[in-house]
Order: structure tokens, then sequence, then C-alpha cells
């Protein structure tokens, strides 16, 4: 695998029906070596920080062989950060992944934590009021990470992983899972020995809580 585009996103507006809303989902290509930090890259504007970003969720990345995909399924061209991505990966397809999986990307180490959940958002940048029912279906969410050793990357170097080595929840899973209104305790209590990110490790512990447990 190889790194193919590090993006970012200005401030924009994006009028959708019923709401107008500032995201910085409309990502561009950077050049040269950029810097990874914990809080993900500098410059590059989140307007839902309830949904987005933090230390769990600081780099998004999405694949070459999930957009390879996507232009069969959509019939056109989409440029790296067309899905908002802050990495763009040639050969990845979210589906290979786990919660937990390590990702070097130059300097960098990117430890999996969570697929993303399509939103309204994304509906909007796709131009399609049906596309999250479409995201959800193809289950190719991408990958969130937490960043475990900041640096400095840049389109072209190599990508290389490290699968987890405790139990896998792999991506489609999680996200599928997601959307399940009741799970068991065993099948929660999976996830929180998993290192998942913040915003779903409180959801499992507000269903763990709701069982009683």
């Amino acid at each position: 695998m190889k790194l193919t585009s590090i993006n970012i996103g200005q401030e924009q507006t994006l009028v959708r029906p019923n709401k107008t809303e500032q995201t910085g989902i409309f990502k561009q290509p950077l050049s040269g070596p950029v810097e990874i930090t914990g809080e993900g890259l500098p410059g590059d504007f989140i307007g839902d920080q309830e949904n987005h970003g933090g230390p769990d969720q600081a780099i998004y990345i999405y694949g070459g062989a999930d957009y390879d995909w996507w232009q069969t399924e959509l019939g056109r061209e989409l440029l790296p950060g067309t899905f908002g991505e802050n990495l763009t990966i040639a050969g990845l397809a979210s589906a290979d992944f786990a919660i937990g999986d390590i990702l070097h990307v130059g300097e960098v180490s990117l430890q999996v934590t969570c697929p993303r959940i399509p939103c309204g958002t994304l509906a909007g940048r796709m131009g399609d009021p049906q596309f999250v029912k479409r995201f959800r279906a193809a289950e190719r969410p991408g990958l969130y990470c937490r960043v475990l050793r900041e640096g400095k990357a840049q389109a072209g170097d190599p990508v290389s992983v490290e699968r987890y080595g405790g139990e896998r929840i792999t991506i489609p899973e999680s996200m599928r899972d997601y959307y399940e209104p009741v799970m068991s305790e065993p099948a929660i209590r999976r996830y929180l020995e998993a290192p998942i990110a913040i915003r779903m490790r409180a959801e499992k512990q507000e269903q763990l809580e709701k069982l009683g447990k």
C-alpha cells in the first residue's frame, strides 16, 4: 500500500435541505511533507466537533480499493478527498481492517478506532439525499484512527500494517453493530475490551447501563 494523498479542508458553507452548516468536508490535497499530530492535521477545519475529530478520531483514512468500487457504482471519477478523508491510501479496503490495527505511514503510526458513520453532511457533499443509506449498505466506511506516533508523512510514502493481537472486531462488523438497537452483555463487553474510540466507548457503556450491568 502507498499513501496517495494528504488532504485538509478549509471552512466552507454547505447548504442542504433544511440546514446550512459550516464544514471542512471539502478536502484538498497538500504537497510536500505534512506534520501529523495527536489532534490530526493542522489547519483542517472540523465543523461537527461532537461527532468528528478529537484524539481518538484524529485522522480519517479512505482507501483506493473503496474508491474504485464507488467510481464504478456512481459512474464517475472521484478525486482524493471526496469522502472527506485526511489520508487517501492506494490498495486499502476498509473491510480488511479491524479495531486496533496499526498503520505505519512515513514517520507516523495510526491505530484504527472506529468506522465512519455516514451523516447528512456526507450526503450533502455527494449531492445525493439517499447517500447515507447507500454508504451504510456499501460497508466501505473508511477508518478513523488515533495517532500513536506523531511525525511527517507525504504522498508516495509506503504504508505497512500491524494487525491487532487481540480479538478482531472488523470494521464492517462494528458499523453494523452501531445500528443494532439491542446488544447482549457479552457483545458489549467485547467492544469495551478493545481499543475503541472514546465516543464509541461512551455509547457501549451506556448500552451496558441500560441492561442494568
